[in-house]
């Protein structure tokens, strides 16, 4: 599925970018030509001038015939009778009423059989300025009448064909080379945008296998009680009291799990808004400490703390309290026997740092970034019997988030264990 997806996408990357290439590339083009159609244009129609105006250079009247130089004087820009640019291959052949070629006028000797071609293929053309191309090399003409016929001005403009030529294939060359690029880019990209989707796809996998396998430990133990107790109609409920006080755990244990899974169903999804008020995290959190205190000292644990007073944030003070209550719940289940608890409150700059520490059998490295997960418990055995579902630390992880902050753990194996949490400070 997510395979397919990603080639999907890729696909559609390269679409888009190949058609923008194209747009771009014909623009390019079209923008190019015009420049060289004009250029041409401007210098066909200068040679053409010049011609008209009484060219010099050899002329011939027939077939190897030569003729005397042109009477008509040079233009006055142009002190040596040169035509515009006369690096430019050009020449002139005038002809009669009935396209009989008369006389040519060129700068450069070239073959009979030239003028005979050129002449036959701009007749051919039927218009009066085109393009042909004679022996490998394009020639721009264009047709001016004149008394005893026509006289048919041709421009050499093969080099400016090539550069058009050449900007086809610098295109087609510069483009695929950019489209294989694209493509591997495109690929990489496309595996990263599709990593979180397909995590968040399996994780939800997992929460749903996760959550079905809670509710089905306690659904099997109500659904076998309540078989005990059919069994045994009649019987007295006092006599079957432990049965029903095994279906009531189990509901209620049913009951909390579902809640949880609610709220933090919520919370992830921002339906349920924090007010953004300010509040006192010294207090918050003292009195947490004071409601667990009994528990504490019942484990037989000791319990430091130190709290700096006036320290405020802005949020959810009961939200707050139960991001401190599963922290140290947790730091109970998971101390060793007659060890002690460290809960520390203090100003970091403009930040409020919470730090709950205590001493057990500590969480191994590959289990640091995954005990915020939900369901995700290092020994689901041990968990299981302490009464846990392992959603506590993603509830605190979603509400400390919605607060703008941060919680991280820090633990040695055999030893400590910590959880930070740093939250802004109000004001």
């Amino acid at each position: 599925m997510f395979k397919q997806l990603r080639n999907r996408f890729l696909l559609l990357n390269l679409v888009i970018i190949s058609f923008m290439m194209l747009v771009a590339f014909a623009a390019i083009y079209t923008i190019t030509y015009r420049d060289v159609r004009a250029d041409i244009g401007a210098e066909l129609h200068k040679t053409a001038d010049f011609y008209n105006r009484g060219a010099t250079g050899p002329r011939e009247r027939g077939p190897g015939k030569p003729l005397p130089p042109d009477d008509g004087a040079a233009p006055r820009d142009d002190p040596n009778g040169q035509p515009p640019r006369a690096r430019l291959l050009t020449f002139a052949i005038e002809t009669n009423e009935a396209w009989e070629r008369q006389a040519v006028a060129s700068i450069f000797s070239m073959d009979e059989t030239l003028y005979d071609e050129a002449l036959q293929a701009a007749r051919a053309e039927g218009a009066a300025n085109g393009q042909i191309r004679l022996d490998g090399y394009d020639w721009a003409y264009e047709i001016h009448a004149i008394p005893a016929g026509y006289r048919i001005v041709f421009l050499d403009v093969t080099a400016r064909q090539e550069i058009l030529t050449n900007l086809v294939y610098t295109f087609l060359a510069v483009g695929s080379l950019m489209l294989v690029a694209i493509f591997f880019i495109s690929r990489f990209f496309a595996n990263r945008s599709i990593a979180p989707v397909k995590e968040a796809f399996e994780k939800q996998q997992q929460f749903i296998a996760d959550a079905s396998h809670e509710l089905k430990t306690p659904l099997a133990v109500i659904h076998t009680n309540a078989d005990v107790l059919l069994e045994n109609e009649d019987d007295t409920i006092r006599n079957q009291a432990k049965w029903v006080r095994v279906i009531q755990a189990e509901t209620e244990r049913m009951s909390r799990l579902t809640e949880d899974l609610l709220y933090l169903t919520r919370m992830e999804d921002a339906r349920e808004e924090v007010m953004y008020a300010p509040f006192s995290v010294s207090d918050a959190t003292e009195s947490v400490i004071l409601t667990m205190e009994a528990v504490v000292f019942e484990r037989r644990l000791a319990l430091e703390y130190d709290i700096e007073p006036g320290l405020a944030a802005l949020g959810s003070s009961e939200q707050f309290k139960q991001v401190v209550m599963i922290l140290l719940d947790n730091a109970i289940k998971y101390s060793s026997p007659q060890g002690t608890i460290r809960i520390k409150l203090k100003r970091h700059h403009h930040e409020i740092v919470l730090t709950v520490a205590n001493i057990g059998e500590g969480i191994a490295p590959e289990h640091l970034e995954r005990i915020f997960d939900r369901f995700y418990r290092t020994d689901r055995s041990r968990s299981r019997a302490l009464g846990g579902y392992g959603l506590g630390l993603a509830i605190a992880k979603a509400i400390v988030e919605q607060h703008k902050g941060k919680i991280y753990a820090k633990s040695i194996v055999k030893d400590t264990t910590t959880f930070t949490v740093r939250l802004p400070q109000a004001g």
